[in-house]
């Protein structure tokens, strides 16, 4: 279970994927393949909570710098097998998406699939500030996460409204906020998601979320 702040401990990721958990479906989200497809994703890539590693290896296959961060040793385990097999180049660090700032790097793109929404108060708030300390004025953002429209509760702390969304990210340029399906191997016709594509801008500052 999450602690109180939302997100899960160390320990317990890594019991989740001593299984298979449901967003762990052994291939791209397919709204993040069609983004890659449509030539959206570029430069630079850092793939937050990367778990084993999938959208990692889509920016790989791409020919693009990926790195992939995680605090489950053993899923960046299989994701480090996974490139060795494809034999594709990338990154896997073991790190705290909630501590972005001590990676003291910056890239070009950074994806998030299925994090946000498993954020409280302040792990959501330090999240959004290692945001800006990793993309620099003009770099992308991409956010799939669990929308409010879907029908009955899908097992993480949050189900995001299109407002909820926007508060969170004042101060960025929203390019758009479309509703898609999530693909899960636990629920066969999908879960209702948000694809919010941001730029970072100047004036972009992290929301307290307290």
């Amino acid at each position: 279970m999450p602690n109180p702040s939302g997100h899960p401990a160390p320990g317990r990721l890594e019991d989740l994927y001593d299984g298979s958990p449901p967003w762990d479906i052994g291939r791209p989200q397919p709204a993040f393949l069609a983004l890659a497809e449509t030539g959206a994703i570029g430069g630079r890539v850092l793939d937050v909570g990367c778990g084993p590693g999938e959208h990692t290896l889509m920016a790989a296959a791409l020919g693009l710098d990926a790195t992939g961060i995680d605090l489950a040793a053993n899923a960046l385990d299989t994701a480090r097998d996974k490139a060795r097999q494809r034999r594709l180049t990338a990154r896997f660090l073991h790190h705290d998406l909630r501590h972005l700032d001590e990676l003291d790097e910056t890239f070009d793109t950074v994806l998030d699939s299925l994090v946000f929404h498993s954020l409280n108060g302040a792990d959501r708030a330090a999240y959004l500030n290692g945001l800006t300390c990793v993309l620099p004025p003009g770099g992308r953002l991409f956010v799939l996460c669990f929308s409010d429209r879907q029908r009955g509760r899908v097992g993480v702390p949050h189900q995001l409204s299109r407002g909820q969304i926007t508060a969170s990210f004042t101060g960025w340029q929203i390019d758009a906020l479309q509703p898609t399906v999530c693909a899960s191997d636990q629920h066969p016709d999908g879960i209702a998601a948000w694809l919010v594509s941001l730029t970072r801008t100047p004036a972009t500052h992290p929301k307290d979320q307290r």
